[in-house]
């Protein structure tokens, strides 16, 4: 047999194995133990959050030869033929390409006979949001008075867009977005079974690359053991996302440190010789002072758990000891700012290098603490723009 990608050889075969949507998984299991299970669902949520998996999973929770049961076994036919995708009884379908009205009444004239093997008949429309109005039109009847023993399962990424009619009729569950550290955690637990060995901050990286889909986080992952095989370092995960390394952005952070303004240029300059994007590098910007920001907090970075390492916190709250907590805020503020307008600037390079020089001239905090105290040094004589002026002078 051909090699298995990661997004198919773990994919959750129960409900156990759902990362990050218990809120659902819980729900459903209940609705299964009580005999509560309706006739439609909407499950809604952006891409590889684990909305078509659920409703196989569903689908072999009911048509079990041990159920309807919470945990499906996966050894008898039904579970089998559902899990390799050739049960009659499962219809899956792509709403994309499978639009149309008459698309519709032929659904509907076929589930109208009873069931081949299992209990029910589960019907999955993947995409459902691209179905024609008068497709919807046409479904509108079934789901309101649906066969016997038929459960209707809308899969979709953009719920706005179907109609309130079809809404009333169904039951919604809204996946969400699984947390980065979720997902490292989850990444680890495969390495591990893998027998890959990885660095955790490698693994993070590719926690946060997959913006809270799953499915997106094990075919980076597939990506990355491809190339640097049966060990994941940081560097080498860098490398095969596109990311840009660590030791650039605390080049940059010193030379911010130091006013050294051709410095921070040419890094820039480098940066995008190199061939990175310009989008990335600001991401990645964003997420350094985070830890830098977070390595002023005690613990902060240790709670953090999976994502750094002990050795490279250390590293971070040294480099942090340059900047107040304040300043990092407010850098964390402009480059936020600066991430924004990176989306509609016709010229992406000048706005990051004038962001770069903002970082650059932005003058430093005073607590009012050193107010006071630069006060009571003075003897509480001259005004007090004097104090601030005086205080600017020390702090620089």
């Amino acid at each position: 047999m051909g090699y298995i990608v990661f997004a198919r050889k773990w994919r959750p075969r129960g409900f156990d194995d759902v990362v990050g949507q218990e809120h659902i998984v819980g729900t459903l299991r209940r609705a299964i133990e009580k005999d509560r299970v309706a006739h439609a669902y909407i499950f809604t949520g952006t891409r590889g959050v684990g909305k078509t998996t659920t409703a196989r999973i569903l689908a072999r929770a009911l048509n079990c030869e041990k159920g309807p049961t919470v945990s499906p076994c996966g050894e008898c036919t039904a579970c089998k033929e559902i899990l390799s995708g050739s049960s009659l009884d499962v219809m899956e379908i792509d709403g994309a390409s499978n639009n149309s009205v008459d698309d519709v009444r032929e659904l509907r004239d076929n589930i109208g006979y009873s069931s081949m093997a299992g209990r029910y008949r589960v019907v999955v429309i993947d995409e459902v949001h691209m179905l024609s109005k008068s497709a919807f039109n046409a479904l509108l009847k079934t789901l309101e008075e649906p066969p016997q023993n038929v459960i209707f399962i809308l899969a979709t990424t953009e719920p706005l867009k179907i109609p309130a009619t079809i809404h009333s009729r169904c039951q919604r569950y809204d996946f969400r977005r699984v947390s980065a550290e979720r997902i490292a955690a989850h990444l680890s637990k495969i390495c591990e079974a893998e027998g890959v060995k990885f660095d955790k901050s490698a693994l993070a990286l590719i926690a946060n690359k997959a913006e809270g889909s799953v499915r997106d986080s094990l075919s980076l992952l597939d990506q990355a053991c491809s190339f640097c095989g049966d060990s994941l370092s940081e560097k080498e995960v860098r490398s095969v996302l596109g990311l840009v390394g660590t030791d650039v952005y605390r080049e940059l952070m010193k030379n911010i440190g130091e006013k050294n303004q051709a410095a921070a240029l040419e890094s820039i300059q480098k940066t995008l010789f190199d061939g990175f994007d310009l989008h990335e590098y600001v991401t990645g910007l964003q997420e350094h002072l985070r830890n830098l920001l977070f390595a002023k907090i005690p613990g902060a970075l240790q709670a953090r758990g999976i994502d750094i390492e002990a050795g490279e916190a250390k590293v971070y709250a040294q480099e942090s000891a340059a900047f107040a907590e304040a300043d990092l805020l407010r850098m964390a503020e402009i480059i936020r700012r600066a991430e924004q307008e990176l989306r509609w600037s016709a010229y992406p390079q000048f706005l990051v290098e004038v962001t770069v020089l903002k970082l650059i001239y932005l003058d430093s905090s005073a607590s009012i603490e050193e107010l006071i105290k630069l006060a009571a040094e003075g003897g509480g004589g001259g005004s007090s723009v004097l104090i601030v002026d005086d205080v600017k002078k020390k702090v620089n």
